[in-house]
């Protein structure tokens, strides 16, 4: 994929592994558009990547239909088109999160508010925009947790993990990349779902185990696949994941 001039937009980039992937694609010659809901944060952190390249701060709250169709109508008046639109944006919620038989329903409505509503819509109203590119890519940054195959492995720790809700909005996810993989077969444009590993984050009480930028370089390799790459697909660092 040839990244002259090329533009992208990662939702929730004001830090760890959308801040990252900013940096890492604007270091590539890519404009990068950093979507956060807060303008000081947003801005604070455009800042902080300037030496990195051509960042720019667009309002975006993926939870709000106006704000993400205003971030599209801006982002459409200043470049025409969107080569890459990557759905980071993602959350987790302590209060209420558990086990099938004890999470709250109101914990599932609020992780899938941002988890899979927030994607699904920015999707929506950017997907013309991407359109209008060469050779558009769309990158859903997962988790393993939203592996069904992962999760009833039980070889493997996830499944046992009290985190139905937060999985469950992965799983989802999953489902729009395959899809709209299948929706957008035969386009030159590509749709993947990645892993970007155990990251220490806020997400997760900076517990993981490697630094965001190592993260950062799945979603990046999704979003600069040449044109003979996969499509409608998840992977991390280490290849497939199963869905």
């Amino acid at each position: 994929m040839n990244n002259t001039q090329q533009t992208a937009l990662v939702t929730g980039a004001n830090k760890g592994i959308g801040f990252e992937t900013a940096r890492q694609l604007a270091r590539q010659g890519f404009t990068v558009w950093l979507g956060c809901r807060g303008k000081g944060r947003g801005e604070a952190a455009v800042r902080e990547l300037a030496p990195d390249g051509d960042v720019r701060f667009v309002r975006l709250d993926v939870t709000d239909d106006a704000s993400v169709r205003a971030a599209a109508a801006h982002i459409g008046d200043t470049t025409g088109a969107l080569d890459v639109l990557i759905n980071n944006a993602g959350i987790v919620v302590g209060d209420g999160e558990g086990h099938v038989s004890a999470v709250r329903a109101e914990t599932i409505q609020q992780i899938f508010a941002v988890n899979f509503y927030g994607p699904l819509r920015v999707t929506q109203v950017f997907l013309p925009l991407v359109q209008k590119a060469r050779a558009g890519r769309i990158v859903n940054v997962s988790s393993s947790m939203g592996s069904l195959t992962t999760i009833t492995d039980p070889s493997q720790p996830w499944g046992q993990m009290p985190a139905f809700a937060y999985s469950s909005s992965k799983s989802v996810l999953n489902t729009l990349t395959g899809w709209l993989g299948n929706e957008l077969a035969g386009s030159p444009i590509k749709v993947n779902s990645v892993c970007p590993g155990y990251n220490s984050t806020d997400l997760n009480g900076h517990q993981g185990t490697q630094h965001p930028s190592e993260g950062a370089k799945v979603v990046v390799r999704a979003a600069t696949l040449p044109d003979d790459g996969p499509s409608g697909t998840f992977f991390d660092a280490n290849g497939p994941v199963g869905w």
